[in-house]
């Protein structure tokens, strides 16, 4: 007897039949949304490179936060601008500092939010680099050990103003580590590590730069941040990072990386993350302005493909918008 010809466009007749049997199905629940915190009152200004985002003050963020919330975003990302920038980025540590204010106006004000702290040192730095630097043959490199102090600081300082989870990106070696030993001496056993572990120098970092005031002063940081060549080096970073104790791990860029995603979440197990950065947001508005895309179809469409290739959650400067499409 001949079984009769599979024609798997069957499935895809109707509306109600795909969705019956789609494969990965994107909700506000998988979307951190990213704000940046800048000094003053009253403070919204808008990011040319980044329509629709804006730099905000410590009065003015809770608004996006009980947004976030009410819309099912379980969770934000703070990067902070300070009043003034430093060799020693002590900004980022101190028990007043930017994001620190800014996380305890946040708790206060939508208790049930998830709230994230970036730790890195470009934003504080004013030379605009990720730790401490000192000059070399080549120029200049990343003092990794002294580095290594602020951030072990910095953990301390998040902690403490309430951050719910600390996330380490600047690539410094032992970073993890060293934030893991900080908590746990300093009374903070129960704060998570969602650790950078594989992050790029790249070119779609562009936007991100002017959103945080933080372009290098000179050279760039491909001494510390990954060749986008390289995938069988980003294993060895994230297994790194796991042996120091991360409790999540995460690739960015996302979409450029979709294989190196794919990899570590099945290599490693731990819930697993992806930056959807400024860039890929940046040319999906453009794009879709110039009426060249459709911007809500092309930005789903670009979430989805992040969540196929692994992601348990991403951060996503299209968050409140996504969250509204899927909601409607």
């Amino acid at each position: 007897m001949a079984f009769p010809i599979n024609r798997p466009r069957r499935l895809r007749a109707s509306a109600g039949i795909r969705t019956l049997v789609r494969e990965t199905v994107l909700s506000p629940a998988d979307f951190v949304l990213p704000l940046f915190i800048r000094p003053g009152k009253g403070e919204k200004r808008p990011i040319g490179s980044m329509p629709g985002h804006f730099q905000w003050s410590v009065d003015t963020v809770v608004g996006p936060a009980k947004e976030a919330a009410k819309l099912g975003v379980p969770a934000v990302i703070l990067f902070g601008i300070p009043e003034k920038k430093d060799a020693k980025a002590s900004g980022a540590y101190a028990k007043d500092g930017i994001v620190q204010r800014a996380a305890r106006a946040i708790k206060d004000a939508v208790p049930g939010l998830v709230v994230m702290a970036d730790l890195c040192f470009c934003e504080y730095t004013d030379h605009g680099h990720c730790g401490i630097i000192r000059k070399s043959k080549d120029g200049f490199i990343l003092d990794n050990d002294p580095t290594l102090d602020l951030v072990a600081k910095t953990a301390l300082s998040q902690a403490a103003a309430g951050f719910d989870v600390v996330a380490p990106s600047g690539m410094a070696d032992g970073q993890v580590g060293a934030i893991r030993a900080a908590l746990d001496g300093g009374g903070f056993k129960d704060t998570p590590i969602l650790a950078y572990a594989v992050k790029y120098s790249s070119a779609f970092y562009g936007p991100f730069r002017d959103a945080a005031e933080s372009p290098p002063a000179f050279g760039d940081r491909s001494t510390y941040q990954m060749d986008p060549a390289n995938w069988r080096e980003a294993m060895r970073e994230a297994a790194l990072d796991v042996a120091e104790g991360a409790d999540m791990l995460m690739v960015k860029p996302g979409l450029p990386y979709l294989d190196v995603l794919s990899a570590v979440r099945e290599r490693f197990g731990l819930p697993t993350a992806a930056y959807s950065v400024s860039g890929e947001y940046a040319m999906v508005k453009a794009a879709g302005k110039m009426g060249w895309m459709d911007e809500k179809r092309t930005a789903l469409e670009v979430l989805t493909s992040i969540k196929r290739a692994g992601a348990d959650f991403m951060l996503t400067y299209h968050a409140l918008e996504a969250a509204r499409w899927l909601g409607a």
